[in-house]
């Protein structure tokens, strides 16, 4: 992609306005919590340090927004609490010298650039907490003033905390969303299954359920009964479905018991719709007559028998244990001991200084982003306190806030904050104009303006800005400021910000393109051992372990979303594709997606513990990773990866026989050819 292209795109990315579910209760709850904060700062000690609460109580409940499964007032504890530290320490370093700040302002973004290491959240959190520093060490005048203005901060994320917990809006409200999404995924793919057999199914809902499923030990105990369990039948209804439909290892791709299978997925889908419904919404499961009696019609094994008669039986059972965990207030509770566990935050910290060390190597893109941010924060420090504007640190606050790792984001978001920048003070420059509002009156439009912001948080970073723009103007005039002393100095360096934010991405940047063969090698050696562990169970029904394949399984995931996370990001690149074309990318991804199914279908069927090895199942097994981890590396070094060792053994008199393991071995020798014929150039 040319960069003209590359601009226009993003350019177009950052200023698009999505249609998103919004939260008014949560945006209420936020917003109601920075009106006490700004009320009572400005009651008690004046609006200077009324403007410091502000901050803090609206970084908060930004954080508490954030796409992540820890609890809510924790999150708003820990951006309100390093704000507080930062902003004190800040003001130390900075009154003591002003030439000492920017060396803490370079040490303090590339801290905040590593954090990305643990995670978006950890990101943006640590990114706010730099940017709004260098708003709010300007406040005070003395160091006691600088500790009052750290305690208000912190008081206004304390606040927040408290609002979360004392007026919970839809209690385990983005858990049940998560397990009702992979439920609804599952009844979606079991419908495309009646018309498809073969049909792949994205696993990112049921990743995302089982991220939403670990808890504290607290939060364990008090989990409903709903959300435990359900996860862990959805993850075995998913192969039972495939085998059922594949006319590989399932029925006959036509003939009366195809139509069978047809009603089967129907059913099996209004049942999951049914129980997703339940969960999401907290009510008595609502389930169609017909659809259980055809799921348990007794003339199965009529119309089935062998492989597709066990699936059959298998999906009823598991449809029946489904709608079972699903009905709330039946009381039951989990175990902590029986559930995934999350750290709590002391804990955590160790977990996430190991994974910044992690990324403190050449080549690393975290550490690439450190180094852009702390560049283009000090470079815009010098910058606004070189140009004969007031308030400098607007350009270095719009550099941080804009930058994300990846190019698309940076760039879209630079003008996206440029353009919202532009709308925002215009119209909040307009209505201090014709209102002439106090210092009470433009707390209370600059607790609205915020109180927008957190309802249309998801429509988009244009939209955002907007009202974070007119949050700014309404807060700084509650102070005093003129709008003549904000507007033009904001427009102006916000755009000396943004331009610094996209030449510093321009000039050292981490492309994800040069790194998708890398994903894609990693990705084709993670489906290999996890075809590799489901045969080796075949091959020793009674020694092998389950849990080797759940893992097996899991590293597949993680893979497949690192590679379709990868790939999305090098759409938008301005570089060439380097020996991966986006036809041979796609190709190879379809063919790797298969390979995984055919893996899975093999799961549906694994032997009991007292049944006899199957023979030929070691010989594959050890065949099927020794392939795949040389096909890896065939895929790093720029090579067609080759499959001999596989194609010989199947072809071989002592390969599996006829069955399920033989028809789905040969579905995942099909699917390998694939790959090679996508990556052949």
């Amino acid at each position: 992609m040319s960069w003209l292209r590359a601009l226009r795109d993003t350019a177009r990315a950052g200023m698009t306005v999505e249609r998103a579910r919004l939260e008014p209760l949560v945006a209420l709850r936020a917003a109601v919590g920075l009106a006490i904060v700004i009320a009572a700062g400005l009651a008690l000690l004046g609006p200077g340090a009324a403007a410091s609460s502000a901050f803090g109580a609206f970084m908060a409940a930004v954080a508490t927004f954030q796409q992540s499964w820890r609890p809510r007032p924790v999150l708003a504890l820990a951006s309100g609490l390093t704000l507080a530290v930062s902003t004190f320490a800040g003001y130390l370093v900075g009154s003591a010298d002003v030439g000492l700040f920017l060396p803490m302002l370079a040490v303090w973004s590339f801290a905040a650039g590593l954090m990305w290491a643990a995670g978006p959240t950890a990101g943006i959190i640590a990114s706010g907490n730099v940017a709004v520093m260098l708003v709010t060490v300007t406040l005070p005048t003395s160091v006691p003033q600088a500790a009052g203005h750290a305690a208000m901060i912190a008081a206004g994320g304390v606040v927040q905390a408290l609002l979360i917990v004392l007026f919970p809006v839809r209690r385990w409200g983005a858990q049940r969303d998560a397990l009702a999404d992979a439920l609804a995924a599952e009844a979606d793919y079991a419908r495309r299954l009646r018309h498809d057999p073969v049909s792949t199914f994205d696993p990112e809902p049921l990743m995302r359920a089982r991220d939403a499923a670990a808890v504290t030990v607290r939060q364990a105990r008090r989990r409903p009964a709903e959300l435990h369990g359900a996860r862990g039948l959805a993850e075995r209804v998913r192969p039972v479905l495939a085998s059922l439909a594949d006319p590989a290892v399932g029925a006959p791709a036509e003939g009366p018991a195809r139509e069978r299978v047809r009603e089967l997925l129907d059913a099996a889908g209004a049942v999951l719709d049914a129980a997703a419904h339940a969960i999401r919404h907290g009510d008595p499961v609502r389930l169609p007559a017909p659809a259980l009696a055809v799921l348990k019609a007794p003339d199965l094994p009529e119309v089935f028998t062998g492989a597709p008669l066990r699936a059959a039986r298998r999906l009823a059972a598991l449809l029946d244990d489904v709608l079972e965990t699903a009905e709330p207030g039946t009381g039951r509770t989990a175990d902590p001991a029986e559930a995934m566990l999350r750290p709590t935050v002391p804990a955590l910290v160790p977990l996430v200084l190991k994974d910044v060390r992690a990324e403190l190597r050449p080549g690393s893109p975290v550490l690439r982003h450190a180094v852009r941010v702390t560049a283009a924060a000090c470079a815009g420090y010098l910058v606004g306190h070189a140009l004969p504007f007031g308030h400098a640190y607007w350009a270095p606050m719009a550099s941080v806030m804009v930058m994300r790792p990846d190019f698309t984001q940076t760039w879209s978001r630079a003008v996206a904050r440029f353009g919202g920048t532009l709308v925002g003070v215009g119209a909040a420059t307009a209505i201090v104009q014709l209102a002439q509002p106090g210092m009470y009156l433009s707390g209370l439009l600059a607790v609205v303006s915020a109180g927008l912001m957190y309802v249309l948080m998801r429509t988009g970073y244009a939209v955002t800005q907007v009202c974070v723009s007119a949050y700014v103007v309404f807060l700084l005039g509650m102070g005093g400021v003129r709008w003549d002393q904000t507007v033009p100095d904001r427009i102006a360096l916000t755009l000396v910000g943004g331009v610094l934010a996209m030449l510093a991405y321009a000039l050292y940047p981490a492309w994800e393109t040069p790194r998708l063969r890398t994903r894609l090698a990693d990705w084709l050696a993670a489906d290999g051992r996890y075809a590799a562990a489901v045969l080796g169970q075949y091959a020793d029904p009674a020694g092998a372990r389950r849990a080797d394949v759940r893992e097996a399984l899991l590293e597949a995931r993680d893979a497949r979303i690192a590679w379709q996370e990868a790939l999305a990001r090098a759409e938008g690149e301005p570089v060439r594709h380097r020996g991966l074309s986006r036809a041979a990318a796609e190709g190879a991804g379809d063919a790797l997606a298969a390979l995984g199914r055919g893996a899975m279908l093999l799961e549906a069927h694994l032997p009991d513990r007292d049944r006899d090895p199957v023979p030929g199942a070691a010989e594959l097994a050890r065949a099927v990773r020794e392939a795949t981890r040389a096909g890896a590396k065939a895929v790093r070094e720029r090579r067609v990866p080759q499959w001999d060792g596989v194609r010989e053994l199947l072809a071989d008199g002592e390969a599996p026989g006829p069955g399920v393991l033989r028809g789905a071995a040969g579905q995942l020798l099909e699917s390998l050819d694939e790959v090679s014929e996508a990556l052949r150039p």
